[in-house]
C-alpha cells in the first residue's frame, strides 16, 4: 500500500486507500516481484570480520521453493502450522517465504524461548513442522508433541539440495490464514494471534510514515529485535522486502550496544527500528562510542513502552535526527505513529491514526469519549491489520471486541488534533487516594534524573490511600543506591510531576523483570511485593 506524499499528515489520510487484491499472498509481495532487483535482500555479516554475505531475491526465490518443496513432500500444506525456532538469519527468511507459498501457517517463535515456553506454543498451535538448528532441536526432542510430524534442523542445507527451485505458490486471499503469533503473556496464558495475508499490507502505512515516508532510494534496513516478535518481522523484515529494500542481519547473540552504534556507521544503516530496551542500553553507551563517523540514518521508529522525553532529546543528539514513536499489538499493530516530518513530535504522545485505520478512546460501555478524557484505546474493525482472532479460543475473541471495537487494553487521551498519548495498561493503572495514576510518566521522570538508567512504577497497597507508588530504579553504572538518593528520586518526581503522583518507596534493583519483546512486566513486580506481604 503506497502513502503519498503530501504537505500535512490530513492530506497524507485523505489521499490514502486500501487496494487488497482478491488473490494476495505475502510469499509473491515480497519476494517473487523482485527476483529480477540488482538490490540484494539479506546481507549477513561475517562473524570472522570478512565480507558480508549478501543473498539476492532470485536466491530466495529458488531456495525457498526447494524448501517449500521438502516441507511438502514431508506432509505440509495448506494450513498446516510451520513452526520456526531461529534467530534472525537467511533460514528464517526461507522458512518464512516455503510456508506462505505452501498456503501454511508461519509460527515464528524466539530462539531463546525455554521448554515450558515452547511445548505450549508448540501444543497450543498444533504445529506440523518445526525448522530450527541443533540447539532447537535439543530443546524440543524431549517435549510432548503429538502432532508434530516434521523436524528441519542440521539437515536444512541438504534438504535444499535435494529439493526442485520450481514451486507454484498456492493460491491465497488476502483473508487466508498466514501467520500465528502468541501474545507475551503480560496478562495471563500466551493466546495465539492469526492473522491473514492482509496483515503485511495492512502494516505498510504503519512503516511508511514512522520512517519518513519509507521507501526512498539507498535506504537499507536493521533492527536488534528479533524477527520472531511483530516489531521485527512485520515492522522491519517483511515490509522491506515488499518495497524491494535489503536488510541487514543482526548477529545471534547479547545486545552490545556499543556495536550497535558500529553496526549502524559501519554498514551505512538509514532505517532503524530500535525497541526503548535497546535504545536506554545505548543512552548508557560511552560517550565515545556514540554518534561515530559514517552515520547515515535517515530514521529511526520505536515501540513497544513509551520512549519519554530524555530519550527524544538523546536521540536528536545520538542520530541527528527525530525517533518516531509508533503503538500497536500483537492482535493489531501500527495503528498509531509519528512522522516528524508532517508534525512536531511530542514526547509521551504515540502520534496519530495511521492512513487506513480509526482509532478512538472509549468509556466503559463502549462509547467514544472527547477529547481530554481517558478511556481505553480502541480500532474500529474491518482494519487489515487486524488479527482473524485467536486461535481456538472463540471466548477470548468476543471478549476482545465491543460491537465494532477492537479492546487494546491500554489506557490513553485523545486531544483536539487527533494525537494520542499513552497512560498506562488497564490493569497497570494505580489507584491512589481516588486519583488513578499511569506508571509511564512516572518512570518517565524518574529517568530523567542522571542517575537513573531503568525504572519501573507500580501501585502497593496501602492501609490509607488504598496504593501507593513505587518505583523500582536500576541505576547507572559508578551509581551508588542510598536512603538519600532514594529520597531524591521521590522528590525529583514530586518536583515535577505532582505530589499525588511522586514515588513514596523506592527500591533500587539490579534488573527489571522484561517480557522478551522488551516490555516492563509489572505484573512480577507487583506479585513481588504481594509475597512480601504475606496472605491478608
Amino acid at each position: 500500500m503506497i502513502v503519498e506524499r503530501r504537505d500535512t499528515w490530513d492530506e497524507v489520510r485523505a489521499a490514502f486507500r486500501w487496494r487488497l487484491p482478491a488473490r494476495y499472498n505475502i510469499a509473491e509481495h515480497v519476494c517473487e516481484r523482485h527476483v529480477a532487483s540488482t538490490r540484494p535482500a539479506l546481507i549477513c555479516p561475517d562473524p570472522a570480520g570478512g565480507d558480508p554475505r549478501e543473498w539476492s531475491f532470485r536466491e530466495l526465490s529458488r531456495l525457498s521453493n526447494r524448501l517449500a518443496n521438502a516441507l511438502a513432500a514431508g506432509g505440509v500444506g495448506r494450513g498446516d502450522r510451520v513452526a520456526v525456532l531461529l534467530g534472525q538469519s537467511v533460514e528464517t527468511g526461507l522458512a518464512h517465504l516455503a510456508a506462505y507459498k505452501l498456503g501454511a501457517v508461519a509460527l515464528p517463535l524466539f530462539a531463546l524461548f525455554g521448554a515450558d515456553a515452547l511445548e505450549h506454543r508448540l501444543r497450543d498451535s498444533g504445529a506440523k513442522a518445526l525448522i530450527t538448528d541443533a540447539e532447537g532441536r535439543e530443546k524440543t526432542a524431549a517435549l510432548d508433541l503429538p502432532e508434530l510430524s516434521m523436524v528441519v534442523a542440521e539437515d536444512f542445507r541438504d534438504l535444499l539440495e535435494r529439493g526442485s527451485d520450481r514451486f507454484e505458490t498456492v493460491a491465497t486471499g488476502p483473508d487466508d490464514p498466514a501467520l500465528l503469533m502468541y501474545t507475551s503473556g503480560t496478562t495471563g496464558p500466551p493466546k495465539g494471534a492469526l492473522h491473514g495475508h492482509r496483515v503485511l499490507p495492512g502494516h505498510l502505512p504503519g512503516v511508511a510514515l514512522p520512517h519518513e515516508f519509507f521507501p526512498q532510494p539507498g535506504d537499507l534496513f536493521w533492527t536488534p529485535a528479533d524477527w520472531a516478535w511483530a516489531g521485527g518481522l512485520l515492522d522491519v523484515l517483511l515490509p522491506a522486502w515488499a518495497a524491494g529494500v535489503p536488510v541487514l542481519v543482526q548477529p545471534p547473540g547479547r545486545f552490545d550496544p556499543e556495536e550497535a552504534f558500529a553496526t549502524l556507521a559501519r554498514y551505512g544503516v538509514r532505517n532503524a527500528f530500535l525497541p526503548p530496551t535497546a535504545l536506554k542500553m545505548m543512552r548508557q553507551a560511552p560517550e565515545a562510542s556514540q554518534r561515530p563517523p559514517g552515520l547515515a540514518l535517515r530514521s529511526v521508529g520505536s515501540g513497544g513502552e513509551s520512549v519519554g522525553e530524555e530519550l527524544l532529546g538523546w536521540g536528536r543528539e545520538a542520530f541527528g535526527l527525530t525517533i518516531n514513536e509508533f503503538y500497536g499489538q500483537t492482535e493489531c499493530n501500527l495503528v498509531l505513529g509519528n512522522c516528524a516530518g508532517l508534525f512536531p513530535v511530542r514526547p509521551g504522545w504515540l502520534g496519530r491514526p495511521i492512513p487506513g485505520h480509526e482509532v478512538a478512546v472509549l468509556d466503559g460501555d463502549g462509547r467514544t469519549l472527547p477529547p481530554g478524557e481517558t478511556g481505553e484505546i480502541a480500532v474500529r474493525r474491518p482494519d487489515p491489520v487486524m488479527f482473524l482472532g485467536y486461535w481456538h479460543n472463540e471466548e477470548a475473541t468476543a471478549a476482545k471486541f465491543a460491537g465494532d471495537w477492537l479492546l487494546t487494553g491500554d489506557l490513553g487521551i485523545r486531544d483536539e488534533d487527533g494525537a494520542f498519548r499513552f497512560v498506562g495498561r488497564e490493569d497497570d493503572v494505580i489507584s491512589s487516594a481516588g486519583y488513578r495514576i499511569g506508571p509511564g510518566e512516572i518512570e518517565e521522570c524518574l529517568m530523567g534524573h542522571a542517575a537513573v538508567a531503568m525504572a519501573a512504577a507500580v501501585g502497593v497497597p496501602d492501609p490509607v490511600r488504598g496504593e501507593i507508588v513505587k518505583a523500582f530504579v536500576v541505576l547507572r553504572e559508578g551509581e551508588s543506591s542510598t536512603d538519600d538518593l532514594g529520597a531524591a528520586l521521590s522528590a525529583h518526581v514530586r518536583e515535577r510531576l505532582s505530589a499525588h503522583e511522586y514515588p513514596r518507596a523506592v527500591e533500587f534493583v539490579d534488573a527489571l523483570p522484561m517480557t522478551a519483546t522488551g516490555k516492563i512486566r509489572r505484573r512480577d513486580l507487583r506479585e513481588r511485593e504481594r509475597g512480601r506481604a504475606g496472605p491478608m
